[in-house]
């Protein structure tokens, strides 16, 4: 009796060859984006969100309307966002904006969607850049203390306080 060895035809070494392309591909593709991710410093801790200091300025004059300042550090290796500030001391609409000025010198807040926390870095606010703005409380005096809750994109919510303190005392 003689041995018939099997051969593949080579149809199905192409067959098989097509089949496997697609996985090895795939897997090529992901350890190329991983290696880039790891490259641009993206790879690592997520963001580690601390404010250790924030202040709101007392309105003066017949206006409500004040601004808040945060320091927001980030020890983590991922940029974050703050995406919305609350406070169940104020009742008003607090925003985040960005003071500007037009073509004439003159001063106009302009409201911004997020305020980025760089990795490894931190966010300080205040009136030439990002900051919160918001209603002061009637109540309000030097050295009170208004409760806060920054919420960040990657970070959640974040509880802090900020002291109230009359404008002059600002430090920038």
């Amino acid at each position: 009796m003689s041995e018939h060895l099997w051969r593949p035809s080579r149809r199905r070494v192409a067959e098989a060859l097509r089949a496997g392309v697609a996985p090895v591909a795939a897997c090529g593709i992901a350890l190329g984006g991983l290696t880039a991710w790891a490259a641009t410093g993206q790879a690592g801790s997520p963001a580690r969100i601390d404010v250790p200091r924030g202040q709101v300025l007392l309105p003066y004059g017949n206006t409500t309307e004040t601004a808040a300042f945060f320091d927001i550090e980030n020890s983590g290796d991922a940029v974050d966002e703050l995406v919305e500030v609350t406070s169940p001391d104020t009742s008003a609409r607090i925003a985040l904006s960005r003071h500007r000025t037009t073509r004439s010198g003159a001063p106009y807040k302009d409201s911004v969607a997020s305020a980025t926390v760089p990795a490894r870095s931190e966010l300080s606010m205040d009136p030439h850049s990002v900051d919160v703005t918001l209603s002061a409380g009637p109540e309000w005096r030097p050295g009170d203390v208004v409760r806060f809750t920054l919420h960040f994109k990657h970070s959640g919510a974040v509880r802090t306080t900020a002291t109230v303190i009359p404008p002059s005392a600002r430090d920038e």
